[in-house]
């Protein structure tokens, strides 16, 4: 008898075959077990011992008839002639076969219902019969059922991938799951040795490919992010960019700047640090802010672009005098300058401030650079580098925390008063993502002067205060330890 395989690999076909080469000149046919019979839904195994247990019950059957035959052969044996026990075999064998005849004839449909049963499709959870199956990820599916998970189009290649263990084009993994460059929008390509490589800013978390770093992609001046493709920054004349969030706060002329410059007085005074010279507070372009830096014998000037300068000297500067207008092609216009000159009437003649920086970045630079002052007036001797620049920044820093807490009580005000000012609560959150990120830059530089003077000069006022710390200062020239 010859059976057709209907699953490759199963270990039922293996079974299959042993039997097939064992009985396929056998004019019995089996009847299957009972408990076939009685079920209708198996796996490959319990096929397997279903079949091994009919065969089992077939050769016990054959037992019992031959000693049932022999029982009936005794009996007649006993009463009659040799005629008698040869009719009395006849008869037995006649009464078995009739039997197996109506009972032992095997039925191909209930086999394969029960192989067909043990084919659920992974997609539909159906059964899929006895249509040629599709084994994908260690099951079968409907070949119609093999559908990628993103665009719900048929898989028909046979690369593909798995997300979340379900498949997809490799096309399709690619664009749902690979980095996009946070600039060009495109999706960030590999390197010579197959690997992904791009650039993560540390606080914004921005992903982009390692071109941009050397292609001119602008980044805002303040808060230092990319220019996304078809976004406009506002360009300054001086060749800076700012992005437009940054622009919402910034501070464009010297005028503008009286209301921080007198908040920053204030908070000097609340730390019993007055400043009791009327000092001049300019806000200059770039160009003028280097050139005064050149003149100036006074400081230390270590970062890469200088944006605040504590001046010393007498000097003529010009600064800007009306706030200039922006073009619809994001371009500074009408900007109106003019000179001052700086007559020395005490150790600090002016502060000098860069223009069009956020508000919270200005007075960040305007604390750092009032400390320089102060530290002048108060007389203290020429210090190291690190000792003035980190006491420096630990006073910027310090306006900036309180400033921050001034940001967060303004957005649950302006919340909880009405929806309508959503617009404004947007803008101050944006202003509160910025001070973190003013915040995060002082502690992680890692410049020796401003990093790691900072980082000691914190700790040393953490540990005993701002007067010890400045007492110490001025005796010995370093931090406390």
């Amino acid at each position: 008898m010859e059976w057709t395989k209907t699953r490759e690999g199963s270990g039922f076909e293996i079974l299959e075959e042993q039997y097939q080469r064992k009985y396929r000149d056998d004019k019995i046919r089996e009847k299957p077990s009972t408990s076939m019979d009685a079920s209708t839904h198996f796996d490959d195994q319990d096929i397997a011992v279903a079949i091994v247990r009919s065969l089992e019950d077939y050769e016990a059957e054959e037992d019992q008839k031959w000693m049932k035959v022999v029982v009936i052969a005794h009996k007649y044996f006993s009463v009659s002639e040799d005629e008698q026990l040869a009719r009395a075999l006849q008869l037995s064998l006649d009464m078995e076969s009739s039997q197996q005849d109506a009972e032992n004839t095997f039925q191909p449909s209930k086999f394969f219902s029960l192989v067909s049963s043990c084919r659920i499709c992974a997609g539909c959870n159906c059964d899929i019969g006895h249509k040629r199956p599709l084994k994908r990820m260690g099951a079968v599916w409907h070949q119609e059922c093999f559908r990628c998970h993103v665009c719900s189009l048929r898989i028909l290649d046979h690369e593909f991938s798995e997300s979340g263990n379900r498949p997809c084009h490799e096309s399709c993994y690619k664009h749902q799951n690979l980095p996009r460059c946070y600039v060009c929008k495109d999706l960030i390509p590999t390197n010579a040795d197959g690997k992904i490589e791009y650039i993560k800013h540390p606080f914004w978390k921005q992903e982009y490919c390692p071109s941009h770093e050397e292609d001119g992609t602008p980044r805002c001046c303040s808060c230092e992010r990319a220019e996304v493709r078809e976004t406009r920054y506002l360009s300054l004349d001086d060749g800076r960019k700012l992005c437009l969030e940054c622009l919402d706060s910034s501070i464009m002329d010297t005028q503008d700047c009286q209301p921080l410059y007198v908040e920053i007085q204030e908070f000097y005074a609340g730390l019993n640090m007055e400043v009791e010279q009327d000092i001049p507070l300019l806000l200059v372009e770039r160009q003028a802010l280097n050139e005064a830096m050149e003149g100036e014998k006074n400081g230390h000037h270590l970062l890469p672009e200088t944006r605040g300068l504590c001046l010393s000297e007498e000097q003529t500067v010009s600064t800007i005098s009306r706030r200039p207008r922006i073009s619809t092609g994001y371009q500074i216009i009408d900007m109106m300058t003019e000179p001052c000159k700086l007559v020395r009437g005490c150790d600090v003649t002016a502060i000098l401030i860069l223009y069009g920086l956020p508000r919270l970045l200005t007075g960040t630079i305007l604390a750092h650079e009032m400390m320089h002052a102060w530290l002048r007036l108060k007389g203290y001797r020429k210090l190291r580098q690190d000792v003035e620049e980190g006491i420096c920044q630990v006073l910027a820093y310090m306006w900036l925390e309180s400033e921050m807490r001034s940001v967060s009580d303004d957005v649950v005000t302006s919340a909880s008063i009405s929806s309508s000012s959503s617009e404004k609560s947007g803008g101050s959150q944006f202003e509160k993502k910025l001070g973190k990120f003013f915040k995060h830059h002082i502690e992680s530089d890692r410049s020796p002067a401003y990093g790691d003077g900072f980082r000691a000069g914190n700790q040393a006022v953490q540990m005993y205060g701002l007067k010890r710390t400045l007492d110490h200062i001025r005796m010995t020239g370093s931090f406390p330890c």
